[in-house]
């Protein structure tokens, strides 16, 4: 059982970065690839970055491709979501995943809520 804890997320302003971190639970993390998703209020939720095992694999949807840089640290069992230029439409909780299959998830973390403000 993979325990995933996710922070860094809060209030920014429009155009503002935000950084959100997963801290994993378990000494075979580098065997995991590594995701973030994210649900805005009263949509589902939906897939934002994964990174694979050796971290050499990133892949992002269209909405943040160009805005958003996954990283992990296999050494620290974390993984990172760096957010530029931030819009309101970004505005959602983000869930930290853990997985098989690049892009799937097997794991969720409990989530942490980024709000960006026009």
């Amino acid at each position: 059982q993979v325990q995933l804890v996710e922070s860094g997320g809060g209030l920014v302003q429009a155009g503002g970065s935000l950084r959100l971190s997963c801290a994993a639970s378990e000494r075979t993390f580098s065997s995991y690839n590594m995701g973030w998703f994210r649900q805005a209020p009263g949509k589902e939720r939906v897939f934002v970055a994964a990174i694979n095992w050796s971290g050499i694999g990133t892949y992002y949807a269209d909405s943040v491709k160009g805005r958003c840089t996954i990283s992990r640290d296999n050494a620290k069992n974390t993984v990172n979501l760096q957010m530029n230029n931030l819009k309101p439409e970004d505005t959602a909780i983000y869930f930290c995943t853990a997985a098989a299959r690049v892009g799937s998830a097997d794991y969720w973390g409990q989530g942490t809520q980024v709000t960006v403000s026009s």
